[in-house]
């Protein structure tokens, strides 16, 4: 069976990756040179941590290696980067050949609820531990 790709998609990807990685450089220079954090609306609206609530800092700790505290700034996110990164790359080369990847909705549905209760969680002050907290 031979694998063919879209040339086209092949150079979409290479532009828009190009982009991405020419702004994700220009936020980490901001990030190192003047400590520039994105703010979680959600959280200075209503005082509540939402289920994203410390990505930027966890993204930037799996930078620097430090995995422990990446982990302490989203638990939830920090596990399930490893899924999210091989769907990633298996949705991408099947959108290279043209077809399709679909999972079941119960797996979407069993992620939010997942995700919700996450967010409960994380609110409760007996769960403190689960809110974005440098060691």
């Amino acid at each position: 069976m031979k694998i063919t790709f879209n040339k086209e998609k092949i150079c979409l990807s290479i532009k828009i990756t190009s982009i991405l990685l020419f702004i994700s450089i220009i936020f980490l220079y901001l990030n190192h040179k003047f400590s520039f954090f994105i703010p979680c609306i959600f959280h200075k609206i209503t005082g509540f941590w939402c289920p994203g609530c410390g990505i930027t800092r966890m993204l930037i700790s799996i930078l620097k290696l430090d995995f422990y505290q990446a982990f302490r700034y989203n638990p939830l996110l920090f596990t399930l980067l490893p899924f999210f990164s091989i769907y990633g790359v298996a949705y991408y080369i099947n959108w290279l050949e043209n077809r399709q990847l679909n999972l079941p909705k119960i797996i979407w549905i069993i992620l939010l609820i997942i995700v919700i209760f996450f967010m409960i969680l994380r609110n409760i002050p007996m769960f403190s531990y689960l809110a974005p907290t440098a060691v």
